[in-house]
């Protein structure tokens, strides 16, 4: 499978590294792929430039949006929530017609500093805006509620614990449980929460989680959803 990753922060390079890793082709796409590589100092967060990854992964490619749409027969949006919406439009409408869209995105509003709140927020979903504004394109939330490096190893928080899907389609809802399984997600603790306006609840999952990393003092823990079933 080939796969188009948008955004080279640390959810990209998460995610792309473990599709490589599973054998699938991957391109890194990004709005600009020279200025990309011309970084030479951290990033916000103190993670080296992105070259540095890229080096270390020579089976990645790094591809402007629309290059990268046009090759990727699975889209995943990594981008900052705020610039989503114009990176797919950078993308283009006939690259994502017809195709899977896994949205990790977050709608983090910087705006008022830290720590950030969401815009949209109760009445409509980030993962929402991207459906309505492509509407040809099968849109799937998942993974937003987690550390990048859970998103990929979820045996870096002990126990059970779940990831949510939201999304109108059930054939990609189900193609992205097939994905999250090879992730190393038990198909147990997937937990389809329906259509696409529930990404509402996903995303305002993020305010309470960036307290509780504040208050336990690392990342890697996640919900456990206590009487949950398969297919509840």
């Amino acid at each position: 499978m080939r796969y188009a990753v948008l955004g080279t922060g640390s959810v990209g390079q998460a995610i792309a590294g473990k599709l490589a890793s599973l054998g699938h082709e991957v391109a890194v796409g990004t709005r600009d792929p020279e200025a990309t590589l011309a970084r030479t100092e951290p990033d916000a967060y103190g993670n080296p430039p992105f070259a540095h990854w890229l080096a270390e992964h020579g089976e990645v490619r790094l591809l402007s949006f629309a290059d990268a749409g046009a090759f990727g027969e699975t889209v995943v949006n990594t981008t900052a929530g705020a610039a989503s919406l114009q990176a797919l439009e950078a993308v283009g409408r006939d690259h994502l017609s017809g195709k899977i869209l896994v949205d990790i995105a977050n709608p983090l509003d910087f705006s008022q500093g830290m720590p950030p709140s969401l815009s949209p927020v109760n009445t409509d979903s980030l993962g929402e805006q991207i459906q309505r504004a492509f509407p040809e394109t099968q849109v799937v939330k998942t993974l937003n509620t987690m550390n990048a490096q859970v998103m990929v190893d979820p045996s870096r928080v002990a126990g059970q614990h779940n990831v949510f899907v939201s999304g109108d389609d059930t054939g990609a809802k189900k193609a992205v449980t097939d994905l999250l399984e090879s992730f190393g997600w038990p198909r147990q603790d997937v937990i389809d929460l329906g259509d696409i306006t529930t990404a509402r609840g996903t995303e305002m999952l993020l305010p309470i989680w960036l307290r509780l990393w504040g208050a336990v003092g690392h990342a890697d823990f996640n919900f456990h959803i206590a009487g949950a079933r398969p297919g509840a």
